[in-house]
């Protein structure tokens, strides 16, 4: 969905602040903390701190301000209490953060104390994925180019990608246009279809 330069300019403000609660996470020792003391933790500094509202938080009846997916979950875990993490594993949080009416949504892999080889590599090359589909974005790329950039890295490194789920769109709403798939074909625009992958990981 094309967006004005001033819309453009106040998601930007959105993403500066919701960048500074993984700034706040980058400096929290997460070792032995439940999920749910860190889902309340940020809930306090967006609120609190930023003056700004947690996105997720009464969207779709979910009721916490971030997901919280510990090793094998591959997204949408949601905090407990009983869910605390300890030395090796590997979570990510992924937070959505609303001002003056724009959506920033985010997520970051965090390493918990000494993890082992095998999963820290995982978690470099889902990075590295990651920038292969991001630089495959320019004047004249199509989606389904970022897709096969991103997959191909994932397999090029013995990896998979996961096709029910995909990243989305960002503005007044949680969830916008355009759906970006994590695997595809050079060239290919999204077919009509694509909204159904969407639809069956929304939270």
């Amino acid at each position: 969905m094309t967006k004005q330069p001033q819309e453009l300019a106040l998601l930007a403000e959105s993403g500066r602040l919701l960048a500074s609660v993984f700034a706040l996470l980058d400096r929290t020792s997460l070792v032995g903390k439940s999920t749910l003391q860190i889902n309340d933790m940020v809930e306090r500094f967006i609120v609190h701190d930023l003056q700004a509202r947690p996105a997720s938080k009464g969207q779709y009846g979910y009721g916490f301000v971030l997901n919280s997916s510990v090793n094998e979950v591959v997204c949408h875990g949601v905090p407990s209490p009983a869910n605390v993490l300890r030395d090796g594993d590997i979570v990510n949080f992924d937070i959505t953060l609303e001002k003056n009416g724009y959506i920033a949504d985010s997520s970051k892999t965090y390493l918990v104390g000494a993890v082992n080889p095998a999963a820290r590599r995982l978690v470099q090359t889902a990075y590295e994925a990651m920038w292969m589909g991001i630089r495959a974005v320019r004047p004249g790329a199509r989606l389904g180019d970022i897709g096969w950039a991103i997959e191909r890295h994932a397999k090029r490194n013995g990896y998979s990608v996961v096709h029910e789920y995909c990243g989305h769109g960002i503005g007044r709403e949680m969830h916008e246009e355009p759906q970006i798939l994590h695997f595809g074909k050079p060239g290919d625009w999204p077919r009509p279809s694509a909204r159904a992958w969407f639809s069956r990981s929304s939270r």
